[in-house]
């Protein structure tokens, strides 16, 4: 294995420790008469033992030695510019880290400017966050090539968006929801900021919302498919159906992420703003941090799975089996075609007994019935 510089080095060497599960660290180097690199060594992270420190010293943090004299190291030799592999030891005196623990790893918690230029692009034309590592992978060749972890895309659009969000587009706002203010008395709106003072979360409502909500809040639809122009942020409308079967606003929020608190932060927020007064039942997606959020904000509503939203997701994780007319008939039927528990159970089996579907259906059917009963018709 050959490469050309230091980084280089490094950045091979960190991407075979994040495979393996273990941090490294810039070990021995060596150097000649003119001061350049003639061989260098990359250590774990284990190798060897924090100095004794002296007792007298007053440290305002007391750090744990995590160290454990590790011998595992890569070795490179420099000649004319290229740095060649001249020496490995693989073994470690440690437990390796296991693949779900290592986004923590220390050497591993960086993103370079190329992966973060790939992300922010598609990020920019409304890619939702968690096919993003997927589409990444694609544009390097295979998921083996993308040297960082999931836990870092979010760590960076995070970053991204905080930097994003100018001051003067929040004061804007800000003094636009003022101004409503001063013409509808009933306006409400909130706005969470992080510890820099810089805005992450944004909710309002008129006071047609508050009358609207009053009278047809019963039931409450929650979609969070729209994303913003310009920032990506989340857009979060809180929906109703007035006594004409016509959709009602009840709130709009900005989200700048898809995390529970967020969510939590929202709904809190939506009930202060109607008096507390909570609805009966709430349609959401099939995402894990809204029910969280509902769950800890409504504990007593029902909470609903829109069956229109899962059929989009069914259509594109299960794109290739839809060219099979009988699936499609009979997937389509436990969609929108039941109108009793009954009928869909009967229908379910009947789907599943067809020996062909069990094959290509496998798994994803599994899950969807399990959550088959948060399933409701609109």
């Amino acid at each position: 294995m050959q490469v050309h510089s230091d980084a280089e080095a490094y950045s091979f060497c960190n991407v075979y420790a994040l495979r393996k599960g273990f941090s490294i660290r810039k070990g021995h180097v060596r150097r000649d008469s003119s001061n350049n690199i003639r061989q260098r060594d990359f250590v774990c992270s284990k190798e060897g033992f924090q100095r004794d420190e002296d007792l007298c010293e007053v440290k305002n943090i007391n750090r744990i030695d995590r160290r454990t004299g590790c011998k595992a190291l890569i070795r490179f030799n420099v000649k004319d510019g290229i740095w060649t592999i001249s020496h490995i030891n693989y073994n470690h005196n440690h437990e390796l880290a296991k693949p779900e623990e290592r986004d923590l790893l220390r050497s591993c918690r960086k993103i370079s400017h190329v992966l973060g230029g790939m992300r922010s692009s598609k990020a920019n034309v409304g890619i939702e966050p968690t096919q993003l590592d997927i589409h990444v992978a694609n544009g390097m060749g295979g998921v083996e090539n993308v040297e960082d972890t999931k836990k870092n895309t979010t760590n960076y659009l995070q970053r991204r968006n905080d930097g994003m969000i100018e001051a003067e587009d929040a004061q804007s706002l800000l003094n636009h929801c003022k101004s409503k203010q001063s013409e509808d008395p009933n306006f409400f709106y909130s706005i969470q900021v992080d510890q820099y003072g810089r805005m992450t979360n944004f909710f309002w409502r008129d006071g047609r919302s508050k009358l609207d909500y009053d009278c047809f809040g019963d039931v409450v639809c929650f979609d969070t498919t729209f994303r913003a122009n310009k920032y990506n942020m989340i857009c979060a409308p809180l929906v109703g159906v007035n006594h004409h079967w016509k959709n009602v606003l009840f709130g709009c929020a900005f989200l700048l992420d898809e995390s529970t608190e967020s969510f939590i932060w929202l709904l809190q927020t939506f009930l202060e703003s109607m008096g507390n007064k909570q609805p009966k039942t709430i349609f959401t997606d099939e995402v894990d941090a809204i029910g969280n959020a509902v769950v800890n904000v409504f504990p007593q509503i029902h909470h609903r799975l829109c069956p229109w939203l899962i059929a989009k997701h069914a259509t594109k994780r299960l794109a290739r089996h839809y060219a099979h007319p009988e699936f499609k008939k009979l997937l389509d039927k436990c969609f929108h075609g039941c109108y009793s528990e009954v009928e869909f159970q009967v229908s379910w089996v009947d789907m599943i007994k067809n020996s062909i579907l069990r094959i290509i259906y496998g798994l994803e059917s599994c899950i969807l019935f399990e959550r088959s009963g948060a399933w409701h018709l609109i």
